[in-house]
């Protein structure tokens, strides 16, 4: 199979099995494949909001102090194969269709046996593993794809880190409608052996973390947020300390971010502990060449446009807490898309008061996008300053009017329309310089 035709493949024939979560069908795969997952050191990544930066932070410090670094990651902005990384570069197209002929060859050969096909995540898992195998890597990032105990990724043995980013209420029909029940599906990454790590927690969140961690006899620590102090901070950029750290940047706004790259920072000094030799000049490098998109992200300044995919409510609220800093006195306009199955009236509820306008636009997600219309019905019940538009285009023309000049443009929602819309961004109003930058520092 070529590329294209891979990737149609998927479209048309395995992307409609959805998610089922278990281990069984993955082991399976992989161990037709030759179980690429074994002997790799993995840094194992679960939470509800901001593993992608925590992520992020660790990767680029691994790579700028000499390590081969892969990099699992999911949902992808622009590009299929941003998914799989080693050292901030994509697997090649090559790659992808020679691995997905094998692949779907194995899957067929189960369903022939008896056994269920593999779900499109399996697959992808699987492929990253051959990929991040084939290439030597000294260390994976893998991120967890839905929860943990049951993810795909749950497959791989003895991580050298289990991480955990803020936990909140998401994906609720497959983990569970409280805090604590979700955050118990995802404490099951941990493993024996490995250190934990975690971002500020609520009690009841901590208190199910600190009983698995004993039960594996495994150390758990967590960001003290007492200990971050925020220096300085613009839509572009952040300067904060954590404990000993001083002066830290990060190329990345959202009053979200120091938690997240304080979390980093901790998950660091547990790796050095494990053995892996990480300077603080190039941990300060890693941070700075940091590059997240659609998280509190500046696409451009005329107009004036932040992306973030936020999507459930925890991400709202932090959303709106950054928009409320930041753009005090100024005209807000959101654009804002949701997925049907997300919480999207309580999100509503938590961001229609502070836009001026708010357009809706259907996302790019056939099986599970909420219609723009049935949208901007549920925003009228709190902000009747809305309107409907028909395409992402569409959308973004409509809200740079109703901006104007001095006024600020926040799309949020689904992280489905992120890549579409920085696109036809870029299309009409051209490059941001800081994005162009930040594309060179990859």
């Amino acid at each position: 199979m070529k590329y294209e035709e891979a990737l149609e493949y998927m479209d048309l024939n395995i992307a409609g099995l959805g998610s089922v979560p278990g281990l069984d069908s993955v082991r399976e795969l992989s161990r037709r494949m030759g179980n690429p997952h074994l002997g790799l050191k993995y840094i194992h990544v679960a939470g509800t909001n901001g593993k992608g930066s925590i992520s992020t932070f660790i990767a680029k410090a691994l790579e700028q102090s000499g390590y081969r670094v892969g990099r699992y990651i999911s949902p992808v902005i622009s590009d299929y194969r941003e998914r799989i990384q080693v050292n901030s570069s994509m697997i090649p197209k090559t790659k992808v269709a020679a691995y997905l002929t094998e692949l779907y060859a194995a899957c067929d050969e189960m369903v022939k046996d008896g056994l269920p096909h593999p779900t499109a995540f399996e697959i992808e898992t699987v492929m990253a593993f051959m990929f991040f195998t084939e290439r030597k890597c000294d260390v994976v990032v893998l991120e967890c794809g839905m929860g943990g105990t049951l993810d795909a990724t749950n497959i791989i043995e003895n991580p050298l880190l289990c991480v955990f980013a803020s936990i909140s209420l998401d994906h609720m029909s497959f983990l569970g409608d409280t805090f604590e029940q979700i955050a118990k599906s995802k404490s099951g990454i941990i493993k024996p052996g490995c250190i934990a790590v975690s971002a500020p927690l609520s009690d009841g969140v901590k208190d199910v973390l600190s009983k698995k961690c004993s039960d594996e006899n495994v150390p758990l620590y967590t960001v003290d947020k007492a200990l971050i102090k925020v220096k300085k901070t613009t839509p572009e950029k952040t300067r904060f300390d954590f404990g000993s750290y001083r002066n830290i940047d990060i190329p990345l706004g959202g009053e979200y971010q120091p938690e997240n790259a304080a979390t980093a920072l901790l998950s660091l000094e547990a790796l050095a502990e494990k053995g892996m030799i990480l300077k603080e000049d190039k941990i300060r490098e890693g941070f700075m060449n940091a590059v997240w998109p659609a998280r509190f992200e500046l696409v451009g300044k005329k107009p004036y446009l932040i992306a973030d995919g936020a999507h459930n409510i925890d991400a709202v609220e932090r959303l709106m807490n950054s928009v409320s800093f930041h753009f005090t006195n100024r005209r807000i306009v959101f654009i804002m898309g949701v997925l049907k199955d997300k919480e999207y009236s309580e999100m509503i509820e938590i961001s229609a008061p502070m836009a001026d306008c708010i357009v809706t636009l259907t996302p790019p997600n056939p099986t599970r996008a909420l219609h723009a219309l049935k949208l901007a019905e549920a925003v009228r019940e709190v902000n009747k300053n809305v309107t409907a538009a028909d395409s992402v285009n569409e959308a973004l023309e409509e809200a740079a009017l109703l901006a104007g000049d001095d006024g600020v443009i926040i799309a949020f929602g689904s992280l489905s329309y992120m890549g579409l819309l920085k696109t036809e961004y870029e299309k009409r109003f051209g490059k941001n310089d800081r994005r162009s930058q930040n594309r060179r520092s990859r």
